[in-house]
């Protein structure tokens, strides 16, 4: 095989690879979003906030029910049944619920007194 056999060969490799990728990626690649919007950083900035509240893991499962992982697959990454990690999650939600009410009536309280 002389070098420009070698040369058409390893470019076709390439073209096969990169048609390969590009079909494998079709469809699962959104397309560009658009810039956030100033409101929608205030938002995922105060989410952020709220993950403060939480440990580690918590944190990690309520991102992955926020991203639509199913049960199944959290359960999995966590090493438990779905009925234990839909536990966790609930009492993970809680958790944020009550600090958010905390913040509130501290809040109604600074402004009545």
């Amino acid at each position: 095989m002389d070098h420009r056999e070698e040369h058409a060969q390893v470019e076709g490799e390439r073209q096969a690879l990169s048609a390969t990728l590009a079909e494998s990626w079709r469809g699962r690649c959104p397309l560009p979003m658009p810039a956030p919007s100033p409101a929608a950083i205030d938002r995922m900035l105060e989410t952020m906030r709220w993950m403060l509240w939480l440990e580690v893991e918590q944190r990690h499962l309520l991102w992955m029910r926020a991203a639509q992982y199913d049960w199944q697959e959290i359960a999995r990454r966590f090493g438990c049944c779905r009925t234990t990690a839909w536990r966790r999650w609930k009492i993970a939600i809680n958790q944020v619920a009550l600090q958010l009410n905390s913040e509130k009536t501290s809040k109604q309280k600074g402004h009545a007194g």
